[in-house]
């Protein structure tokens, strides 16, 4: 999972129709400029509040509300976002977002994936290790702060590595003895520069989630689709020293008194009401050539969409026959499941939509502008040019590259042998450091419960050879390593069989062997085990092919930076807005429906009679907790229902992206209405065009999230330290 994460940070791709007017709907705004640019749109729209009331740097102010969820102390980035809903440091975010802190939790004897979890008292709320939330302190541009100090006679390479000089420094001076976690990011390809401040928090405790069943309601069948009818929540609580200060977790650490929380409106949602969007959405590419597009739907898609699919097959046969595999491999399953469905969609939106088309088209007014003017065809003639001339070489080298990684390098067995490379090193020259193996041993022995606690050989050895045989078939045989095609020959093309050896004679195959081989170390062992053998082997190769990758990317990113400086210049009245790259931004739109395809229309709102509606106990991604049947025959609702009707989900023309799930959608009065979770399936091209007509973002609604944790779930010690509005 976190190879393919990097994968999707190196090589996503996309455009958008940039001479067009930009809707109302579209665009991630930096909220240090909402007073600039966007507030009087906002205001027409229905929002009620002052720009200070929004972004503020020296009062509480919305803001301070939302937080980055990250796995780090110092994140450069947040996998979701978060949003605190009480005077205690209470945190809402998606059901999925913690997804992967409900597995850590969960066992067969407590199973909170299946069972869901509400802590009763802070007393019951679980620690986590690995996960922190990150409050924006202010945001400012430092463009000229670093460009002021660059000399134009300095080549790219020492250019770049002066801007990361200064970058650095920038973040330093801002840091006041590391008091705060300061990130200074790249705008525009680099033709801006922004310098963010955050106070990082690590102490975040679990404290409740629905079961899968509402949580996950509808699994991968209903991803990206609408109408949905999920419960994607789950909650958190950050704590703090008893000063308010950060502090790693200790019993003397107190609930987090936050600047600002987020009151919970009851009112419900009218199509057409305001909607605005904050969170750290991950990243889009609106900006891109269609040479890079037709590299990502010639090559870059159908790899992903191949290699994950296998993977995802043989993960879930072996899930749906042994529940503990199941509770094993289901964050993993789940994140792989989602990137794997975005690429068939967003292939399919590209395709459907004509997006390649219509970036051909402002490529041709880029020309036309260009040769207008004699200065221009000097600074920006070859840009177009460079993009032809990169990305017709570019695939040659791509397909390699993604198989050793997604392929030669999926089996756990063969990350995790290579943990053991240094120590290897320290065994064979014990004579000149005899301490170091003995303490990088102790390392790897704490390593060891928590590394096998998820993992199933059985199920990696598949994986094994399922993805061999993959790269076998699909990679040509000059392309492939020496080393892999000795394996081919030794074992006469029977991957089965290869794995069944490599799994059979390595220590790393099961917890017992690893510390037995820990207890008796020996260097020559090590050397001749097969998978740490195999795990080298693959090492070296990836490193090739991803040099050979970037060598056929070698001036894309300068070309890139001119691009957007070029169509920036081109249209001086347009606003343009920055592609997302995990910084914090507000999004707003409005409540709507929307019209998929010819005579049909799909409604704005979707009810728990649907929930009933899609019941089948025969299918685990369709399963009705009989808690949840009777409180809807009972029609008891409480406060959360209205008219005999409980709204489960709701769509807004909001702006988003991954990074955005568990982000607040507020109404013009600063309320909490629900929770974005998704897009829709027919705008899955959304990271790359914006698609005014057909993109949809889909929300849990407050009022079922509230339904869930008080009727359903009991848990009225968290319902009464919200602020509801009735």
């Amino acid at each position: 999972m976190k190879k393919f994460i990097l994968m999707i940070l190196v090589c996503l791709l996309g455009l958008t129709n940039l001479f067009a007017f930009t809707p109302p709907d579209e665009g991630m705004w930096l909220p240090m400029f909402v007073d600039r640019l966007n507030y009087t749109d906002m205001e027409k729209m229905g929002l009620n509040l002052t720009a200070e009331e929004i972004y503020s740097i020296n009062n509480s102010s919305l803001k301070d509300a939302i937080v980055g969820l990250s796995g780090s102390a110092t994140p450069g980035g947040y996998f979701c976002t978060g949003e605190i809903v009480s005077d205690q440091g209470l945190l809402f975010t998606n059901h999925h977002c913690g997804y992967d802190i409900i597995q850590q939790h969960s066992s067969l004897e407590h199973d909170y994936l299946k069972d869901g979890f509400w802590a009763k008292s802070f007393a019951e709320e679980l620690k986590n290790d690995a996960l922190s939330v990150s409050f924006l302190i202010r945001m400012d541009d430092v463009t000229d702060s670093i460009f002021g100090q660059l000399s134009d006679t300095l080549s790219d390479a020492d250019r770049n590595s002066e801007i990361r000089k200064i970058r650095s420094e920038l973040a330093e001076n801002a840091s006041e003895d590391g008091k705060y976690h300061v990130v200074v990011k790249s705008f525009f390809a680099g033709n801006e520069y922004y310098r963010f401040v955050y106070q990082v928090y690590t102490d975040v405790r679990f404290v409740g989630a629905p079961p899968s069943s509402i949580g996950k309601y509808g699994g991968d069948t209903d991803n990206w689709m609408w109408p949905r009818h999920t419960g994607d929540f789950s909650i958190f609580r950050v704590y703090s020293g008893p000063d308010g200060s950060p502090a790693d977790y200790s019993e003397e650490n107190v609930p987090l008194k936050p600047k600002h929380h987020l009151p919970i409106s009851l009112k419900g949602v009218e199509k057409g009401d305001f909607a605005m969007i904050w969170g750290y959405p991950g990243g889009t590419d609106r900006y891109m050539t269609s040479y890079a597009l037709q590299f990502q739907q010639d090559y870059f898609a159908p790899a992903i969409i191949e290699l994950l699919g296998k993977r995802l097959e043989i993960m879930k046969e072996d899930m749906d026959a042994d529940r503990e595999v199941g509770i094993q491999y289901a964050s993993d399953y789940a994140g792989l499941a989602n990137g794997w469905k975005y690429y068939i969609g967003q292939s399919r939106g590209v395709k459907n939509l004509k997006v390649i088309d219509k970036k051909k088209q402002i490529e041709e007014k880029f020309t036309k502008w260009i040769e207008g003017d004699t200065d221009r065809e000097e600074k920006y003639g070859k840009v177009l040019s460079d993009f032809e001339n990169a990305y017709s070489t570019i695939g040659s080298a791509f397909k390699p590259f993604i198989y050793v990684n997604l392929a030669l390098l999926s089996p756990t067995i063969v990350d995790y042998s290579q943990e053991f490379a240094q120590y290897l090193e320290q065994l064979k020259g014990i004579k000149e450091n005899p301490e170091a193996p003995a303490e990088t041993a102790a390392a790897l022995r704490e390593g060891i419960d928590e590394h096998f606690k998820d993992y199933n050989a059985p199920t990696d050895q598949k994986i094994m050879a399922g993805l061999y045989k993959m790269y076998h078939d699909n990679i040509p045989v000059e392309q492939q390593p020496d080393f892999f095609k000795s394996l081919t020959k030794k074992y006469k093309g029977d991957f089965d069989k290869m794995a069944q050896d490599i799994f059979k004679n390595s220590v790393f195959a099961s917890k017992e062997k690893v510390e037995e081989f820990l207890d008796k170390p020996k260097a020559r062992k090590l050397e001749k085990d097969p998978a740490f053998v195999l795990s080298s082997d693959v090492m070296e190769s990836f490193m090739g092919a991803m040099g050979q990758y970037r060598a056929t990317q070698a001036g894309i990113g300068s070309a890139e930076k001119l691009f957007i400086a070029g169509l920036r210049e081109m249209n001086p009245d347009k606003v343009f807005y920055p592609d997302a790259n995990s910084t914090m931004r507000l999004s707003y739109g409005s409540v709507q429906d929307y019209y998929p395809a010819d005579a049909i229309h799909y409604d704005y709102v979707t009810y728990l009679k649907g929930v009933m509606e899609k019941e089948d106990p025969s299918n685990d991604e369709f399963i009705v907790e009989s808690k949840l049947k009777e409180l809807y025959e009972a029609k008891d609702y409480g406060r959360y229902g209205k008219d005999g009707k409980l709204v489960v989900g709701f769509l807004t023309t909001n702006d988003i992206t991954g990074g955005n799930s568990g982000s607040p959608v507020i109404n013009g009065n600063g309320e909490l209405i629900g929770l974005a979770f998704d897009g829709n399936w027919e705008a899955m091209s959304g990271d790359i065009a914006f698609e005014p007509e057909l993109q949809r973002t889909i929300c849990v609604d407050a009022r079922y999230v509230l339904f869930i944790i008080d009727k359903f779930a009991g848990a009225t010690n968290l319902i009464k330290e919200l602020t509801i509005i009735q």
